[in-house]
């Protein structure tokens, strides 16, 4: 029997959450909705302007991969995180933050010198969110942060999009899905933002390889993968890249194929102040479910659940005790 639910490779990230205005991001130069990747020079006058211009809500640790764990491991999974952190200050805070939430992780073993990434993310009034990345040690992040024993048992890999920004981690990615499909483990991949399948496709066609077991994405990311014009005719094309998928329609739901039956679950009607980390957590909750043995349908209906409620707050995380109490509320109404 595996030791651990899920095995996540990606970036680790500090974010700090500003509120911000149309104008304001529009004065500041920066892609509205997208990831973009930036220098440690445009970090410093990004925050300059951010903290004499807008309102910062809120500082956790964060990365894509990252909030999925935390929220499966806090629904009940057990679970280990890949990644790395420099031996810093906001590197300790990443790490004790990990511990806490119950995730195992190779930093207890492995921290360096360096600068640890920081994640800018701008929440504007209709709570988009807009990420400015600067990756810092985490972009250094290769094969040597692989625990392959950990890997080697565990019940499903679980890769970042993200990754495919950084040839080093790229290449760890690539590596570690080898290492998967040699143990038969099935492969996760999530897209993880626009940015990755508009700017970086052919460093994510080498992540998926020859196809993934279970692919996590949103209706932009699959109409831009798919090179299609409508949702429904990218949901008819992910097939070729994934054996099951799931995709997140903000609002609307989600659509998920468990390899013979395509379902689409309805979204839960809320008043959204911040969509940072909705997919994460929507990821975190489908994949707990999968491994309750759970179906898709009912996997995708506590995603909508626990999601629709992380929109209504800022911040990709809950608190630690929400969770158990969402999970108890999806129960009752099963």
């Amino acid at each position: 029997m595996a030791r651990f639910d899920l095995y996540a490779l990606g970036n680790a990230l500090v974010d700090t959450e500003y509120h911000v205005s149309d104008a304001l991001l529009a004065q500041l130069d920066v892609e509205k909705g997208m990831m973009t990747l930036i220098d440690a020079d445009m970090l410093q006058t990004l925050e300059s302007e951010l903290n004499s211009k807008a309102k910062q809500v809120k500082q956790s640790s964060g990365g894509s991969a990252a909030n999925t764990l935390i929220a499966a491991a806090n629904f009940g999974s057990q679970v280990f995180y890949s990644c790395k952190v420099a031996h810093d200050p906001l590197g300790d805070f990443y790490h004790s933050d990990l511990v806490a939430s119950g995730v195992s992780t190779n930093l207890d073993q492995i921290r360096e010198p360096g600068t640890t990434g920081r994640c800018v993310v701008m929440v504007s009034d209709d709570a988009e969110r807009t990420m400015n990345t600067f990756l810092g040690i985490t972009g250094d992040l290769s094969a040597h942060e692989i625990d392959e024993d950990a890997l080697k048992n565990s019940a499903m890999l679980y890769i970042e999009g993200y990754l495919a920004s950084s040839a080093k981690a790229h290449e760890a990615a690539v590596k570690a899905r080898q290492i998967a499909k040699d143990a038969n483990i099935p492969v996760a991949l999530t897209f993880s933002d626009p940015a990755m399948v508009t700017y970086f496709k052919d460093q994510v066609r080498g992540m998926v390889g020859d196809g993934v077991d279970l692919l996590f994405c949103n209706a932009q990311e699959a109409m831009t993968w798919t090179e299609t014009d409508t949702v429904d005719a990218a949901l008819d094309a992910l097939g070729k890249t994934a054996t099951r998928w799931v995709c997140t329609r903000g609002a609307a739901g989600a659509t998920v194929f468990d390899g013979s039956v395509r379902v689409d679950v309805p979204g839960r009607a809320v008043t959204p102040i911040d969509t940072n980390g909705a997919g994460d957590m929507f990821a975190g909750a489908f994949l707990y479910g999968l491994g309750q043995g759970w179906d898709f349908p009912t996997a995708a209906r506590f995603g909508v659940h626990c999601s629709g409620h992380l929109v209504t707050e800022y911040g990709p995380r809950l608190p630690l005790p929400q969770h158990q109490a969402l999970l108890a509320e999806f129960q009752a109404t099963r």
